[in-house]
């Protein structure tokens, strides 16, 4: 098997000692993750909602299971066509721009699936909703490589899509709420009141951000002089003045393995996002609301999980063994869902496992590429890795809307969600290369 040595030769105790608190570090976090985080927050709603939203959209409009995991899923097609080109274009444009640019556009997008009446609006609108999302998470996660050192890359990525679960842990009873408590409100249907008021905060942020990001440490006006040379001596010069070098990313066979792992691992998050409520429902949750608050124990232990796997992994050095373990204990609990049954408090157990695994997988499996990636492969590596990968987001929810309109019901789909993962902890341990391992 492999040898992991902890970052590249560093003994664990230099590790500690390079992890210990830096009130520098400190204060860059908090100045720019609170904003990057919310937006991920609303991002991945974006994202879920519609999960909620098809309790009663479906019913209302006439949609099958097949419709809605085609209209979940098309987001990522054109999601997948033009994020490369969204995180090459930051490096043109700026940090600042790319981002404000995404959020008010992608919010707009969100308001506007109130008005879906037919599949075609319902699939024009998630086509557009991918386009305009495009580049947000891959664009922040290469914003991230132009402020951290490879030491603390895992755990910065970490609170950043921390705020996936976050979504689902706030957003999963607020989108139950809306859905049971304004229903014809002023004439509209809860779920098109879910999209216009979960959209809105969205554009907000874009404005926000275009006001207040910073494009990286040389140009922070809160940075003193000294700090700046701090920040910038602990980063490569490639990484302090990056430049996009995707032709360099083309020709790197280990972007390929870490993308396929990545897509793995994707199908495992999208598979209980979207998926969540129906099988909360499943189990024996009634209403909207129900479903929403019993969803909050799955993503709370998610988003904690989360963040102390990944912590773990930075502070170790080790990447591969984190990630294959996370997606080995994902499979064993999504193959356990369909043993609850009616056992509501058994499903909640099997579905809480699932989304630690499969959550804490994710930082620590994009954590390789922003450290492990030459400098100028980076950029364009880090978005066609997230590119192939979230192909899994649209494979996911349209393979298990088929599977459950052709046989009633989720299991067979679970099952083949679970094997995927299987084959995602094969590659990340045989394939997937890492400085200072036998693999590299």
């Amino acid at each position: 098997m492999t040898s992991a040595k902890p970052a590249a030769g560093k003994s664990a105790s230099a590790l500690s000692l390079e992890m210990r608190p830096d009130p520098l570090f400190r204060k860059i976090s908090w100045r720019l993750l609170p904003l990057l985080f919310l937006g991920y927050v609303f991002a991945y709603l974006d994202r879920i909602n519609i999960g909620f939203a098809a309790l009663q959209m479906k019913g209302d409009l006439g949609f099958t299971d097949a419709v809605y995991g085609l209209g979940a899923g098309v987001f990522f097609a054109s999601y997948f066509l033009c994020e490369v080109p969204s995180n090459l274009l930051m490096q043109k444009i700026g940090a600042r721009l790319t981002i404000a640019r995404i959020m008010v556009c992608w919010g707009l997008t969100s308001c506007c699936m109130m008005f879906v009446h037919s599949p075609g609006s319902f699939y024009a609108l998630r086509v557009l909703l991918g386009v305009f999302e495009a580049g947000f998470a891959p664009g922040v996660m290469l914003y991230l490589t132009f402020w951290y050192p490879e030491r603390r890359l895992a755990q910065m990525t970490a609170l950043f899509l921390s705020g996936s679960t976050i979504a689902g842990l706030v957003g999963s009873p607020i989108s139950g709420l809306i859905l049971d408590h304004m229903n014809d409100a002023l004439g509209l249907r809860g779920w098109q009141w879910l999209f216009l008021l979960e959209g809105i905060p969205t554009v907000v942020l874009g404005f926000i951000a275009l006001k207040t990001m910073p494009e990286n440490p040389a140009s922070a006006r809160w940075l003193s002089a000294d700090e700046k040379r701090q920040v910038i001596g602990q980063l490569t010069p490639a990484r302090a003045h990056p430049d996009h070098g995707f032709r360099d990313a083309l020709r790197n066979p280990n972007v390929y393995a870490i993308a396929a792992a990545w897509f793995m691992v994707v199908c495992g998050i999208y598979a209980v996002s979207f998926w969540m409520p129906v099988m909360l429902r499943a189990a024996g949750a009634g209403s909207a609301s129900q479903i929403g608050f019993w969803s909050i124990i799955p993503y709370g232990a998610g988003a904690i999980g989360m963040v102390l796997l990944s912590r773990h992994s930075d502070r170790t050095g080790e990447r591969r063994w984190h990630a294959a373990v996370c997606a080995l204990a994902g499979a064993c609990a999504l193959v356990l869902v369909p043993y609850a049954g009616v056992n509501l408090a058994m499903a909640v157990l099997a579905l809480s496992v699932a989304t630690v695994s499969v959550f804490a997988a994710m930082p620590i499996l994009l954590a390789i590429p922003m450290a492990a990636l030459p400098p100028r492969a980076a950029p364009g590596g880090i978005a066609l890795i997230n590119c192939i990968g979230l192909t899994g987001g649209f494979v996911s929810p349209f393979m298990l809307g088929w599977i459950k309109t052709a046989t009633g019901n989720l299991n067979n789909g679970l099952y083949v969600i679970a094997g995927l993962l299987v084959i995602g902890a094969f590659i990340i341990l045989r394939m997937v290369k890492i400085p200072g391992t036998r693999l590299a």
